[in-house]
């Protein structure tokens, strides 16, 4: 029995209350009790006690997208690399990074990606993943890495017809044997998707070959109108938008994830709603790349379940909060939007997008919920209720305010310090595999 208690305690969810000198009691991998530490102390006098010394108990953060294989892309510097367009980008950077990603430097991008969450407050991680240098066993070395630190994570690999089709062929399969791995553990801190990258590099034979490898149950996670490339290639090719086209091939659905969805328009919207296919949005990624911003305040209003991920931008879920807070209300000229829309995408929408993927619920401190806490440094100078926590969490929280992270009842970070992990192992490891792979990129230049 685990509490975490002397702190003010957010248990967002459902009841979302804000409990002065809360605590949280936790019977291994389940939350069981919440209240104010002097009850939960009477009534399990023999727990384990975390000390939160005044500062916020609160669920673990979700990210509801993420690249893992970025990790190893901070400061690199290709020969030749001068992008002027999206497209020069994913092909000139990040496909150039995954074609030299070996087995290794996949797990240890995760491992160093893993770590750096902990640190953040990020209990679950859903990631899109590609390293067409090593397709084979890829997920499964990210599994690995999430089993070696703890975190709760959903994955799959991207596949693509562009660079070929023996290596389409093999992530598919390679998201068909871990998703077949997945329902045979049963464990709800490892499951799969079947990834695609994007309609422009899919042909109609790739999106079938998906779809006949994907067992009833299973979404898919595949991004959708990032570019306007994506939109021009789906009309030219197939005289449909980009979401009519998914729709026909039958890969929308209520467990299917759509990345970005910047370039939809209403009808695309319409299906959206009517297929209850879920929406993430990457608002600093989006930005980076000059792609534009989607019209996430209107898809919330349609009533579409819209998430919040980073893309690989970073691994702050309060970071990629913040800057879609400015991003809409910049985008549409209206100081008055994103307040509400916003932290809804974070902490009730991504828990309702890992609801549809994980047994137990997730994002809330209640009775039966997984026991996934996080508790945060963060006092607030000014009056702090439930009905303005989330201008608190904008204006007063980051990632790095994490001082302790509890995933599925099990301690990964007590008072800044990790529990069971070499960090510096970890991080020199990770360096080395960095380097390596920088040489190869640059060595074919």
């Amino acid at each position: 029995m685990l509490l975490v208690g002397n702190g003010r305690l957010l248990t967002r969810g459902k009841h979302n209350r804000l409990i002065e000198n809360g605590c949280v009691a936790a019977d291994g991998d389940t939350i069981v009790a919440v209240g104010t530490t002097a009850e939960l102390k009477e009534k399990y006098p023999g727990a384990d006690f975390i000390d939160a010394h005044g500062g916020m108990i609160m669920p673990g953060l979700i990210n509801a997208h993420n690249h893992i294989y970025s990790a190893f892309s901070r400061g690199i510097a290709i020969n030749g690399y001068n992008p002027q367009n999206f497209l020069d980008i994913l092909d000139g950077m990040w496909w150039t990074i995954d074609r030299n990603l070996l087995l290794e430097d996949t797990r240890m991008s995760a491992m160093a990606t893993y770590l750096d969450c902990i640190k953040c407050g990020v209990t679950t991680v859903f990631d899109h993943h590609a390293s067409f240098g090593e397709i084979p066993g890829s997920l499964f070395a990210i599994a690995d890495a999430a089993r070696a630190l703890g975190v709760r994570t959903c994955l799959c690999y991207e596949v693509s017809d562009r660079d070929g089709e023996e290596k389409m062929r093999q992530a598919v399969k390679e998201n068909a044997d871990f998703i077949k791995f997945c329902a045979e553990e049963n464990s709800d801190m490892v499951k799969g998707m079947m990834g695609m990258h994007a309609s422009f590099t899919l042909s109609d034979a790739t999106l079938a070959h998906c779809r006949e490898n994907t067992p009833e149950g299973v979404g898919f996670h595949i991004h959708v109108a990032e570019g306007m490339t994506d939109v021009y290639d789906s009309l030219k090719k197939y005289g449909k938008r980009v979401i009519n086209r998914l729709y026909d091939n039958d890969i929308l659905g209520e467990k299917t994830i759509t990345g970005h969805c910047i370039h939809i328009n209403g009808i695309e919207m319409d299906i959206l709603k009517q297929t209850d296919t879920m929406v993430v949005h990457n608002p600093e990624s989006n930005m980076g790349n000059a792609v534009g911003c989607p019209p996430t305040i209107e898809l919330m209003r349609r009533g579409i379940l819209c998430g919040l991920g980073t893309d690989g931008y970073t691994n702050d879920m309060y970071e990629s909060m913040k800057a879609a807070n400015c991003l809409h209300k910049h985008n549409l000229c209206d100081p008055t939007v994103a307040w509400a829309e916003v932290p809804q995408m974070l902490f009730e929408n991504n828990a309702a997008i890992g609801a549809r993927s994980f047994q137990k619920p997730l994002g809330e401190l209640s009775e039966g919920a997984a026991a996934d806490i996080i508790v945060s440094d963060y006092i607030p100078l000014t009056p702090m209720s439930a009905d303005n926590a989330n201008g608190h969490t904008l204006f007063g929280m980051s990632g790095r305010q994490t001082v302790t992270t509890i995933i599925d009842g099990k301690v990964r970070m007590k008072d800044r310090e990790l529990i069971g992990i070499d960090e510096q192992a970890v991080l020199a490891h990770a360096r080395e595999q960095a380097a390596g792979m920088w040489k190869r990129i640059n060595a074919g230049k």
